[in-house]
């Protein structure tokens, strides 16, 4: 997967779609309004974020995939305002046309204690006048000149006219691109000839006109469609119940969901096209991209609102949230945590011989913040820190027990005696350790005030150490 990820950076991806800005107000709701039955809430933060084919650059430029857009927007602020974006993203804009006569497409959601309430929504979803559509047939020509694959991504909000996706997919075809569609809407006959679909399994059933109960009604409306649409492969993301990739070859694999915690299921299909997509046109065969795709939508479902998944939360995924980091990953890691809005706690010790005064002290820090990283040190530290004889278990173990509790969402090792380096990579809001030291003892105590955080000194069990255990099992050997 690293190596199929680090060939990203050598191809640039065409995104023709339908852009969005995605705004959202963060509050909280605990009274009914006195005017109506309604809840009244209390905004404390706005945030606004790429959002529909504008999510699927996001989601490119995040695994490092250089990235241009094909699209429509209007004369007005939010399209200022999504160019912006955009262009902090590196995307090549020369492909936007604007539309005077429409708005921008903007969806504002509200958000009550991460639920959302409500949606609004600003769009214009009839087709564009013949000097637009001419516009936008220029873009993709030139476009399509400089990229190696196009990701087409249909919101059914008017740009994607059969013509202009006819002649797109014809053009892919005679130059020897792929285009990989996420689809919309009942007639999927204007994107026959494409590489692939990606339909979620409502959208597929709608369009065969029966409902898909089981396995085989899923792979027999695959089958058909991808004979219908004439499409060299085919998948149906399934939600809970995973995604079914069918190949050219005829070849197909039921993959299960990667996701254990489930937030927000916004955007997780532009997750999965913007990876498959990249990937696929890098080069990596077709049910190699699609098991990774399949992943990265696992991970974007755990966060809120539309989102994007980031290569080390790729390299180290484990089928869950549970996630393994080397120190070199940590400063992207935090990042991400960060762009979340997420509090970040953040531990470290060397963790041999996990016993029960760990896990209490575990659990308490993780009570201090949104999510708790654990920074253990590597074999040769704790060598170094304890002596030749430890640590008695190594430190991959160590880690994957550490990433198997409910209380540790991140587990990171580094190689130093302390953990300065990777404190000032990670930037946390809290930094805990045991009672028996003081603040002024604590690593890092003097810097992580500088950007607003603090030390927590959780109190430790009696009686609870690992060289105690040590000791009592010699002791009992002996005799």
């Amino acid at each position: 997967m690293r190596e199929a990820l680090s060939r990203l950076a050598g191809i640039r991806v065409l995104v023709v779609g339908d852009l969005m800005v995605d705004r959202y107000q963060w509050g909280t709701a605990e009274r009914i309004s006195p005017e109506a039955p309604v809840p009244v809430v209390k905004v404390k933060r706005e945030e606004t974020r790429l959002g529909g084919a504008a999510n699927v650059a996001h989601n490119l430029a995040a695994v490092g995939c250089p990235v241009s857009v094909v699209g429509l927007v209007g004369a007005d602020p939010a399209a200022e305002e999504l160019k912006g974006l955009l262009t902090e993203l590196g995307a090549d804009l020369s492909g936007l046309v604007t539309d005077p006569g429409r708005p921008t497409t903007v969806k504002l959601r509200v958000m009550a204690h991460d639920q959302q309430l409500l949606r609004c929504d600003w769009e214009d979803t009839s087709p564009p006048d013949e000097k637009i559509t001419q516009g936008l047939r220029d873009a993709l020509v030139a476009g399509l000149a400089r990229c190696d694959g196009v990701i087409v991504s249909d919101y059914g909000k008017g740009l994607l006219t059969p013509a202009l996706l006819g002649e797109l997919i014809a053009a892919g075809r005679r130059e020897g691109k792929p285009v990989l569609v996420d689809p919309k809407g009942r007639d999927y006959g204007r994107y026959r000839g494409a590489t692939c679909l990606t339909p979620n399994e409502f959208e597929a059933a709608t369009v065969i006109g029966r409902d898909l109960q089981d396995d085989g009604a899923i792979l027999a409306a695959a089958q058909e469609l991808r004979a219908e649409l004439q499409t060299d492969h085919f998948c149906i993301t399934r939600g809970p119940s995973g995604l079914l990739a069918l190949a050219d070859s005829g070849e197909h694999r039921l993959l299960p969901a990667q996701a254990r915690e489930v937030y927000d299921v916004t955007g997780a299909g532009d997750t999965f096209i913007s990876l498959f997509g990249a990937l696929y046109i890098a080069g990596t065969p077709f049910f190699e991209a699609v098991e990774t795709a399949n992943m990265a939508a696992g991970i974007v479902v755990g966060k809120v609102g539309t989102a994007t998944v980031t290569v080390p939360e790729l390299l180290g995924h484990t089928g869950g949230r549970r996630k393994i980091y080397g120190a070199d990953e940590a400063a992207a890691l935090a990042e991400s945590l960060r762009a979340e809005g997420r509090s970040i706690v953040f531990t470290n010790g060397c963790f041999d011989l996990l016993h029960a005064g760990h896990i209490q002290y575990l659990q308490a820090s993780r009570d201090q913040g949104d999510l708790l990283i654990v920074g253990i040190n590597s074999d040769d530290s704790v060598r170094r820190l304890k002596g030749p004889t430890r640590p008695l278990i190594g430190e991959e173990d160590r880690a994957h027990l550490l990433a198997a509790l409910s209380a540790v969402d991140h587990v990171v090792i580094f190689e130093e005696d302390t953990p300065e380096t990777l404190l000032r990579a990670i930037k946390p809001h809290v930094l805990t350790k045991g009672a028996d030291y003081t603040v002024e003892g604590v690593v890092g105590h003097d810097f992580i005030t500088q950007w607003g955080g603090r030390v927590a000194l959780i109190p430790l069990k009696e009686n609870r150490s690992t060289s105690g255990i040590i000791d009592k099992i010699v002791a009992d050997h002996q005799t």
